[in-house]
């Protein structure tokens, strides 16, 4: 009994023993713990929500604090951080030496700076690393952890080469490593992570073809290496992976042929292949795969015939095989498959016959067959799904009658029948969504100016190159939104109706090469937004309306070919946009205007008149010179010009002083150090000092970091009142010398929804721009909270300042990274537009979700780059989605393919965002449908189909002004 008491004696010893070794030991653990998550809040340098705010050292227990979870111990187990808007540098020892967490989750901040090179030797309990979204650079670490089974590093700067120690993350399920600045080849060691299932490298600078080691990676279920530089053969052992839903290669060099293969893909949902120069015929076994969704393989070099084997596509909702070289006939199979939505096979070489029961057994939306060699009738059950929303069958040779239930199809929204042999009447009068119409250039016939149209959403309508005839009434077109106007080479007569001026949205009207007569109207003034003007080749009469003087966008007129007589309007050559005139082959008598448009005018824009003066390209004599003069007048003359000499030479004095506090300054800073330093506003020359400059390049004055650099608040020394912020330019010493000189002009740039740069300075080592300090928040961390009408303001203000900067700007300014980041909301609640000089040489592109896809792949941009960029702020501007959610990464390839879809697909409750949604009365959901419909052209893939600035502006204008309901929201929208 005693022997047993003392065993039992010694086992709660050592139970109490033991308690107090784990004790101590989690205590200490707790305590390192403690020490790591305070060290991470000091490296936050700015928490504009204050999420970290109950981070408290003297807090109870860690495990209270926001974004932290414990598991039973007391341990931190998850660390989640993400979308919070947190800006600093990690430290070395940070949160990646919790030695318990198994999920960290800093995503969607603006954390920068290299992450900590023992990243994957600190920690072997993580399984779900989540750093995406953030401006993390440098390399990615060596070594790796053998337990991690997701890894997202996408859309960073991370650069060089993937670590080839990639495949020792044995137990890796989602790898995610897109939207870097990555070089070099993918590493043959990651075909060894046999358990991944999503695999994600796009939008890079990879190089090199496709490891055939890729074959091993049997668990894949998604591969997306888009948007590289990878060039050869697809590999053939692709097609082992049997598991694979989703395969996405698009944007690349690669070429040779499809291989046979993927046919063995029994579960492959989305093959996109697009935009690579794959040559030769579709191998026959991909039309095996019964599960195939979306079939996209545009933009090569495929040849040979579509056979009638796409029949077994029964799933097929989407494919595009435009831009390619297919031949002969488009096969009957298609017209069996129940899904097919789009279908999109322009741009071939496709002849003979439409298939007669196309779209009679289909669920169509989308038809483009253009740009081929098609002949015959256009099917007459195309609209039978009920959804057809855009037909384009332009550039063939299609012949007979438009069918006449496609008159009565309700969902239409855009037709293009234009460069036909169509016959008949035209039917398309009264189509409540169309808003695009081109029937022109066919044989169409019929007196149609005296019907009554209803298009209320029509803008563009062009007749031309027909045989419509009949007088022109246009009270009865019904199309308040019009903005194109085309009725040129037809047989209308009678005279131009005063009512054209009630249509106060035209853009563009041409009525040329008609059989029309009488005077021009003077109502045409109304017309306040046109641009483009030509009644020429007609039978017009009278004199030229002075009141064309006061349309104040009018850039191009063409009165040539007519009867009209009288004097030139003198008005007309101060009208400033004007740039193109063409008056010829008229009876006008008198003077040229000496001023604007006609001061370069052409010899063969004013022949046939009896016209005089001009400059030396007009060919005209020079005009008498009036005579019988006063005496006094030369006295006077000289008297005046003395005094404005004198004039002059006073303002020029004072210029020239002005002038030279703004020019290039060489200034020595305290350090010893070289600075040119060079001011575009007087103010600021005055108040503002070097010292002023580099004493604020400090932690404490950070107040973002970006890919071009980062950005410093600075406040004047002897001005309390004059803060702005500067500019760190990366790269800068490989900058052509011509940027700087470039500069200069930008700084003479002012519009209120711009931030003004103010200034430049640079040494050897650095060098930085200089901007007004604007007082407000970025659109990215307000844009959750906004209602519909602050967010309305923001695109049309946003939209007005790209019309700016792209069409008032000689040469145009673009703006290069289009983001939520570039966008500051002032105090008065106001967009203002921050460009930054981008980098778009082949050395320093810098890669963003918002760079058009063509940008990233020529290494250039231009002032359709923007656009796309736009579309995408309008995009999250109507959903609240960005392009990093996670939400579009398992079944589409982008936020813009996801916003196609769920538009085409889904009603305005599924994509709008949840903010917004139960503000929105009916003309609000008008206005949303129009946004997204804008936003969908913006983003369009072919750089040449998106709007340029000024038509955005116009565009987000128009619909906010109006108030007219559509009679269902649930359409998609055309591209």
């Amino acid at each position: 009994m005693e022997m047993a008491n003392k065993k039992g004696a010694n086992a709660v010893v050592l139970f109490v023993f033991m308690f107090l070794i784990n004790f101590v030991v989690s205590e200490s653990e707790n305590g390192r713990e403690l020490e790591l998550l305070l060290s991470f809040k000091s490296s936050i340098v700015h928490d504009p929500s204050g999420f970290l705010s109950n981070w408290d050292p003297s807090a109870t227990t860690f495990c209270q604090w926001h974004g932290i979870t414990c598991n039973n111990l007391s341990h931190v187990e998850t660390l989640d951080l993400s979308a919070k808007n947190l800006s600093g540098i990690l430290v070395s020892s940070s949160v990646f030496n919790l030695p318990f967490v198994k999920t960290l989750n800093l995503s969607n901040n603006h954390l920068y700076g290299e992450i900590p090179p023992d990243i994957f030797f600190a920690n072997s309990s993580l399984r779900y690393l989540n750093l995406s979204n953030n401006n993390f650079s440098g390399h990615i670490p060596n070594g790796f952890i053998s337990g991690l089974l997701i890894l997202d590093l996408s859309n960073n700067m991370f650069s060089g080469k993937i670590p080839r120690e990639i495949g020792l993350f044995s137990g890796l399920k989602f790898l995610d490593l897109g939207g870097n600045v990555l070089l070099g080849k993918i590493p043959i060691s990651i075909s060894n992570i046999t358990t991944l299932k999503y695999l994600t490298l796009a939008s890079n600078e990879l190089v090199g073809s496709i490891p055939h080691e890729i074959g091993k990676m049997k668990s894949l279920k998604w591969i997306y290496l888009g948007y590289n530089n990878l060039s050869g053969e697809i590999p053939k052992e692709i097609g082992v992976l049997t598991c694979l839903n989703h395969l996405d290669l698009v944007y690349n060099n690669l070429t040779g042929q499809i291989p046979a293969s993927i046919g063995n893909l029994k579960d492959l949902n989305y093959l996109f292949l697009y935009q690579n120069k794959l040559t030769g015929s579709i191998p026959s076994s991909i039309f095996g795969l019964k599960k195939l969704v979306s079939l996209d393989l545009s933009d090569n070099s495929l040849s040979g015939e579509i056979p009638e084997l796409v029949a077994q596509l029964r799933n097929l909702e989407i494919l595009h095989l435009f831009g390619n070289r297919f031949s002969g006939r488009i096969p009957n199979a298609l017209t069996s498959l129940p899904n097919l939505q789009v279908l999109q096979l322009w741009s071939n070489r496709f002849s003979g016959q439409i298939p007669r029961s196309l779209g009679r057994y289909n669920n169509l939306t989308v038809v483009d067959l253009s740009t081929n060699n098609l002949s015959g009738r256009i099917p007459d059950g195309l609209c039978n799904s009920g959804r057809l929303f855009k037909l384009i069958l332009f550039s063939n040779s299609l012949e007979g009658e438009i069918p006449r239930n496609l008159s009565t199809c309700t969902s239409l929204q855009r037709v293009r029948l234009q460069n036909n042999r169509l016959v008949g009447e035209l039917s398309f009068t009264k189509l409540p969504l169309v808003y695009f119409l081109d029937v022109s250039n066919n044989n169409l016939s019929g007196n149609i100016g005296e019907q009554n149209w209803d298009m209320p959403s029509l803008e563009m309508l062009s007749l031309a190159g027909n045989r419509f005839s009949g007088k022109l009434l246009p009270h009865l077109l019904n199309a308040p939104k019009i903005e194109f106007l085309d009725l040129s080479v037809n047989e209308f007569s009678g005279t131009i109706n005063p009512r054209f001026g009630t249509l106060t949205e035209l853009m563009q009207l041409s009525l040329s090469e008609n059989k029309l007569s009488g005077e021009i109207p003077e109502d045409l003034s109304s017309c306040k937004k046109l641009v483009r003007l030509d009644l020429s080749h007609n039978q017009l009469s009278g004199q030229i309306p002075s009141g064309l003087a006061d349309m104040p966008v009018l850039g191009h007129l063409d009165l040539s070919e007519n009867r009209l007589s009288g004097e030139i309007p003198a008005k007309l050559g101060q009208i400033e946009s004007l740039v193109q005139v063409n008056i010829s082959y008229n009876h006008l008598t008198g003077a040229l205007p000496p001023t604007g448009a006609f001061l370069a005018i052409k010899e063969s824009a004013v022949a046939g008149n009896d016209l005089c003066g001009g400059g030396n390209t007009s060919g005209l004599p020079p005009c008498k010179k009036l005579k019988n003069r006063a005496d006094w007048w030369p006295f006077m003359a000289c008297s005046f010009a003395g005094l404005l000499l004198l004039a002059i030479a006073g303002f020029g004095f004072l210029f020239m002083r002005g002038r030279k506090n703004l020019e290039p300054k060489r200034v020595e800073n305290g350090d010893g150090s070289i600075w040119e330093l060079q001011f575009f506003d007087p103010k600021v020359s005055k108040s503002v000092t070097m010292d002023d400059i580099t004493l604020s390049l400090k932690e404490s004055n950070v107040i973002s970091r970006c890919k071009e650099g980062v950005s410093f608040k600075v406040k004047s020394v002897s001005n309390d009142y004059l803060k702005f912020f500067v500019k760190e330019m990366h790269h800068f010493s490989s900058l052509p010398a011509s940027f700087w000189s470039e500069i200069t002009e930008f700084g003479k740039l002012q519009h209120p929804n711009i931030v003004k740069l103010i200034g430049k300075c640079r040494s050897d080592k650095s060098a930085y721009l200089v901007y007004e300090y604007v007082e407000g928040k970025l659109l990215s961390e307000i844009l959750g909270n906004l209602c519909w009408k602050r967010r309305w303001k923001i695109a049309i203000g946003t939209a007005k300042a790209l019309r700016f900067l792209h069409s008032r700007c000689s040469p145009s300014v673009l703006v290069g990274d289009m983001s939520p980041e570039r966008i500051i909301i002032d105090a008065k609640d106001e967009p203002r537009l921050q460009f930054i000089f981008p980098f778009v040489d082949n050395k320093h592109f810098l890669p963003s979700s918002y760079v058009a896809p063509e940008a990233r792949e020529n290494k250039k941009m231009n002032e359709k780059s923007d656009i796309y960029g736009m579309g995408l702020i309008l995009i999250e501007l109507l959903t609240g989605k960005t392009p990093a959610d996670a939400d579009f990464k398992v079944q589409y390839s982008s936020m813009v393919e996801w916003a196609r879809y769920c538009y085409s697909d889904c009603h305005l409750d599924m994509w709008v965002d949840p903010v917004i949604k139960s503000q929105a009365s009916i003309n609000n959901q008008n206005q949303i449908v129009a946004a997204m419909n804008l936003a969908l052209h913006c983003t369009a893939g072919d750089p040449t189909a998106r709007p340029c600035a000024a038509d955005v502006f116009e565009t987000l204008k128009s619909a906010f002004r109006t108030s007219s309901c559509l009679p269902s929201l649930n359409f998609s929208s055309p591209v």
